[in-house]
């Protein structure tokens, strides 16, 4: 039986759980590669050049890359975004794109429902004035509870489906800016219909973000739509940190156009830096929204799935994002 290979590309842990779930289905054609070079002494093409798959999370794959790859049929990405790899250029090569849509959908809800708390008690705001030895209930910006208050949703994916019921008990209304969905199939939710992006920004008090990175997606927060929103509104993004004008969102945050942010994404993630860092009505987590040992072990077995299907059965993927792709 030819073997096909796959290249786990800088993936956290052992592949012990990989190799397991292979005998157990009864796979016995793929031989699994793991490599982790953090510091790039080699360059990603050199590993994976031979290699009929590769499986990775952040490592950009461009056309240039490709075109050193002529094995290859599969990226699987071992996360939801795909804005790391020329889905064209895979397209154009035959090479099949998959990810993991839904493994982490239960952290984020509960993560981001956890940052929309946190702003509202200043609880990492107080924490911090504390451990400054500073004790004082009034600093920072007023308060008010969260009943009645309009918590505004771009775009309802499974993530925001996933905070539904978190948000319904703390009584606030939900109103949900998403194109494709009809106004009765979010009433379902219990989920109010906004017409426009413009009705979403004047009427939420929290606006939470949970758009994929698309060209007409970035930088969808910026100047005019920071002004838009609420002096008193407070703004999520757990989706990409190009979402958002990093630039325009701390000159709207100084200036006291909105109250605070909560990011657990910024836009500059390989140099860890961004001008939130230095604002005090800002809570920054370091893309960790979707971490938790169940979310990890649920993404590497559909990955894993995904280069069974493509690779061990000739078949295209389950996940399968360029689904206009030729199998060779």
């Amino acid at each position: 039986m030819a073997q096909k290979k796959v290249l786990y590309y800088n993936i956290d842990d052992t592949l012990d759980y990989e190799h397991n779930l292979l005998r157990e289905w009864g796979i016995e054609d793929l031989e699994l590669i793991e490599i982790k070079d953090y510091d790039s002494v080699q360059s990603f093409a050199h590993y994976a050049k031979e290699v009929d798959g590769v499986v990775v999370e952040y490592q950009q794959i461009t056309r240039e890359i490709m075109e050193q790859l002529p094995n290859l049929k599969i990226i699987a990405l071992q996360a939801i975004g795909v804005d790391n790899v020329d889905v064209e250029a895979a397209t154009d090569f035959g090479v099949c794109v998959t990810n993991c849509p839904g493994f982490c959908s239960e952290e984020v809800a509960l993560h981001t429902v956890g940052l929309m708390i946190d702003l509202t008690r200043k609880i990492t705001l107080l924490d911090r004035l504390v451990r400054q030895g500073k004790w004082d209930p009034l600093y920072g910006y007023k308060t008010h509870r969260l009943t009645g208050k309009t918590v505004g949703l771009y775009f309802f994916g499974s993530i925001p489906k996933a905070m539904i019921p978190m948000l319904h008990a703390l009584k606030v209304k939900i109103l949900a800016y998403a194109p494709t969905k009809t106004g009765a199939f979010l009433r379902e939710y219990g989920v109010y219909k906004a017409e426009t992006f413009e009705e979403l920004l004047t009427q939420s008090d929290i606006l939470s973000l949970h758009c994929p990175l698309l060209e007409s997606t970035t930088h969808l927060i910026s100047e005019r739509e920071l002004k838009l929103m609420k002096k008193d509104a407070f703004l999520v993004n757990t989706a990409r940190g190009k979402v958002v004008d990093e630039a325009a969102l701390a000159k709207a945050l100084k200036a006291g156009e909105i109250k605070a942010a909560a990011v657990d994404v910024i836009e500059d993630e390989a140099r860890e830096n961004s001008p939130l860092f230095a604002l005090e009505n800002t809570i920054i987590t370091p893309h960790s929204a979707f971490v938790s040992e169940d979310s990890f072990y649920d993404a590497r077995k559909t990955t894993l799935e995904q280069l069974v299907q493509r690779l061990s059965k000739n078949e295209k993927p389950a996940n399968l994002v360029n689904r206009d792709v030729m199998l060779g």
